[in-house]
């Protein structure tokens, strides 16, 4: 067994776990109380709030904290061995599992979105901004002689959209200089590139839980290891991060504190610091995610927290960007921002990945951020907001027993389903033509089966029309509601 990712306490195992009661009305209703603490300990692993491979406390510490007796917590934990979520050596200790595990997931590929008559509802990205990224294209080919004279290969990026990003930064008050910038073929090119250059096979990374699927591929093909850090209903718990990275001593950790994709989260300035001052204790370097730093729907943009980066003291914080939330998908730039010497040596990485990103689509960026943003934005928000509203409310109307938190950007929501399972629900929406993103897709190892993302990046009319064939696909897979992950199945997404 490989070493384990977390210890979870006595302590925190009972707060995850409250309001606890063994009362003789609570038993009648919910049967013997060793079966109701092992159903409640399988809940928590099945959503992620419990990450797989932690290990549980000591019967005895636990007994003590629920106030119930030890054979109560023995037997759970005999229930939970028996049916697979829990695996003991004698002298060590317990660890979760999960019944039939698969070490790796299948990668996932995106699904066509042209095909007639399917709402896709898989990726979470917006159509094209229309007559600006027209013009924008228009004004790239007018400036693109200037750059055709050389060979093209320029490993760091066009020299004026490095240039440009800076601006963009030191504007969000975080100072930046060009040489702190390097161009990618999109965000995920960037990801892998930083965990080319900093991370080795073997080694940890942690991650929120649940986090940006492709991501999780990533890491999975570097050969690192995943340490799971579980969300909670309002966000980043602090002192399960402070565990995890003293325990575990991950060399990286993936974060998306702006609109955490999929849970729609926004971390404020005193999660940014803790984990950052934490990061720096451990020694561990932070990647930060802010692909959807732009869309902030209920906030003033001057609001907003700080980037990562601005409380960044002893440069172990590397930066992620890209066009694909703001602008469009189909635009592939991506972004690093990161030291000179780290841009350096993550250029030199590079070499064996590819040799620049596009020369063109850099040009087409550059015009898009000084030419356009602003006026993109003052258009798409407004437009979110409406859609995120006819989303909710379609949900409230045909699924009301679906929960979820109202995010205050980003581009969707993160719905925990009343038990319908999104793997068998994922096949049967796709016979009604709409496709889902199941949420064992957001998890390290098939946790979340009840749960699904549902981005707002459509017209409202259009939204409404996909809850209700999903509400459809829902009364054909009510009776069928599997207790645990049995592989990837049904149509992919994820962006």
């Amino acid at each position: 067994m490989s070493a384990p990712h977390l210890t979870v306490s006595s302590t925190r195992l009972a707060d995850l776990l409250h309001p606890w009661t063994t009362t003789t009305q609570s038993a009648a209703r919910t049967g013997p109380a060793y079966r109701t603490l092992a159903d409640r300990i399988r809940a928590l692993l099945l959503d992620g709030r419990i990450p797989l491979t932690a290990r549980l406390p000591a019967e005895r510490g636990l007994a003590d904290r629920l106030g119930i007796s030890r054979t109560t917590v023995a037997a759970a934990y005999e229930l939970l061995r028996t049916d697979g979520y829990l695996t003991s050596r004698r002298g060590s200790g317990s660890w979760t599992t999960l019944p039939g595990t698969h070490t790796e997931i299948p990668t996932r590929g995106l699904s066509p979105s042209t095909t007639t008559g399917v709402i896709d509802l898989g990726v979470a990205a917006l159509p094209g901004p229309g007559r600006a990224l027209h013009q924008a294209v228009a004004d790239a080919t007018d400036s693109l002689p200037t750059y055709t004279t050389g060979h093209g290969y320029l490993p760091g990026g066009l020299p004026v959209l490095r240039d440009t990003l800076a601006q963009r930064y030191t504007r969000r008050g975080v100072p930046t200089t060009p040489d702190q910038i390097l161009v990618t073929p999109g965000a995920l090119a960037a990801v892998t590139l930083v965990l080319r250059t900093l991370a080795g096979p073997g080694d940890r990374v942690a991650v929120e839980s649940p986090t940006y699927a492709n991501v999780l591929d990533a890491i999975r093909q570097a050969g690192n290891r995943l340490v799971p850090v579980p969300m909670t209903d309002t966000g980043w718990d602090v002192e399960t991060w402070r565990d995890t990275l003293r325990t575990a001593a991950p060399r990286l950790a993936y974060l998306i504190p702006d609109y955490q994709n999929p849970t729609g989260h926004l971390a404020d300035a005193g999660i940014r610091r803790t984990l950052a001052d934490l990061a720096r204790n451990t020694g561990t370097t932070l990647i930060i995610d802010e692909t959807c730093f732009d869309l902030a729907l209920d906030i003033d943009p001057a609001d907003r927290p700080l980037p990562m980066a601005g409380f960044d003291r002893t440069n172990n914080v590397v930066t992620i960007g890209s066009t694909s939330k703001t602008f469009w998908g189909g635009l592939r730039i991506g972004w690093i921002r990161a030291t000179p010497d780290l841009v350096r040596r993550i250029a030199a990485t590079r070499a064996s990945f590819d040799v620049g990103a596009p020369v063109l689509d850099q040009l087409v960026t550059h015009h898009l951020i000084t030419d356009h943003e602003d006026a993109i934005l003052e258009s798409r928000l407004p437009a979110l907001r409406a859609a995120r509203g006819a989303l909710a409310d379609a949900l409230a109307d045909r699924l009301p027993d679906w929960t979820f938190a109202m995010p205050v950007g980003g581009l969707s929501l993160w719905v925990r389903t009343d038990g319908t399972s999104s793997l068998t629900l994922a096949e049967a929406a796709a016979r009604h033509g709409v496709r889902i993103a199941a949420g064992t897709h957001f998890g390290t190892d098939g946790t979340f089966e009840h749960h699904v993302r549902l981005p707002y990046a459509h017209d409202p009319a259009t939204l409404t029309e996909a809850i209700r064939r999903l509400a459809t696909a829902v009364g054909e897979t009510e009776r069928s509601r599997p207790g645990a992950y049995t592989g990837f199945s049904g149509a992919a997404c994820l962006a």
